[in-house]
């Protein structure tokens, strides 16, 4: 089972303006084939299918717990790109025309199927595609491609970070540079656990120093790059603690695993959208309904 709270990972700093392009090259860290709903659905299913459960506990611990958070890493892009989003239409009477502005966006099909806001898909308006997960059952090898989509991710995020110098769009992507850093590391820890094979000497992957972004930067301070969590008040995913330990090799702090979830900050509140008809709910309707909940109490 999942236990959901009703808050964001980080708090997103709120928009002074829009930008309908920079949501649409975001939709890349979303919905691309390493974007956050691949890593979520290919360690969610290699958790559903995970062989001998109680004899590999730490293996099977270590990505069920990193799928909990993968949930939330697609919560926070998603609502990063309807932040993104703000202004870039007006309120007016349909012969004005006030969704002129979208015909010329990257993402126009947001405008059309979603509201203003995030899609399935990646930055081409393709669909998030069912074949991107893999699941071979094959630990050391779910392991190995664990480790290569956490680092073609990593690739991913360095690139949009230098496509746009929107404030909110780059506070996600520090977020989840220090975050994806980290589950680089878990993995290549446990693949040498399992192999005695140190893949960050054996292949060339991207530099793992943050500190050249300065929207990464504080969260390196802060340490959120060293804490693993286990999403979980139960005792139930501990024994990723035979996995995550020593110290981080990019700051030299001590590795950490924390019972639990992150302290959170609040979802953001979207406004209406009348010109998108938008939650299509008029003032009347909302007196009305107020009044049916309150007889049905």
């Amino acid at each position: 089972m999942f236990k959901r709270v009703n808050k964001l990972l980080i708090e997103l700093p709120a928009p002074e303006y829009g930008d309908a392009n920079a949501a649409a090259a975001v939709q890349e860290l979303l919905g691309g084939k390493f974007g956050e709903m691949s890593t979520l659905n290919n360690y969610m299913y290699q958790s559903f299918n995970f062989r001998q459960k109680n004899k590999l506990k730490p293996f099977y611990d270590l990505v069920a717990s990193i799928t909990a958070e993968e949930f939330g890493h697609v919560e926070l892009v998603s609502n990063t790109i309807n932040l993104l989003q703000k202004g870039t239409t007006f309120t007016a009477e349909p012969d004005l025309t006030p969704l002129q502005n979208a015909k010329n966006k990257r993402n126009t099909y947001a405008f059309l199927a979603n509201a203003q806001t995030s899609l399935a898909g990646d930055s081409m308006g393709n669909p998030w595609r069912g074949d991107y997960v893999f699941s071979s059952g094959n630990l050391v090898l779910d392991l190995m491609h664990n480790f290569f989509l956490e680092c073609g991710a990593r690739t991913h995020k360095m690139r949009v970070y230098e496509m746009t110098d929107h404030p909110t769009a780059r506070e996600l992507i520090g977020y989840l540079l220090v975050r994806g850093g980290t589950h680089v590391l878990a993995y290549a820890k446990a693949i040498e656990m399992a192999t005695g094979v140190d893949l960050t000497k054996m292949l060339p992957v991207p530099s793992l120093d943050n500190r050249v972004f300065d929207h990464a930067r504080k969260y390196e301070d802060q340490g959120v790059g060293n804490v693993l969590f286990t999403w979980n008040d139960a005792g139930d995913y501990q024994d990723i603690r035979a996995i995550w330990k020593g110290t981080n090799p990019s700051s030299g702090q001590p590795l950490v695993v924390q019972d639990g979830t992150p302290q959170g900050a609040p979802i953001p509140e979207l406004d209406d959208l009348p010109e998108e008809f938008a939650p299509g709910i008029g003032r009347d309707e909302y007196e009305q309904i107020a009044r049916r909940l309150m007889e049905k109490m």
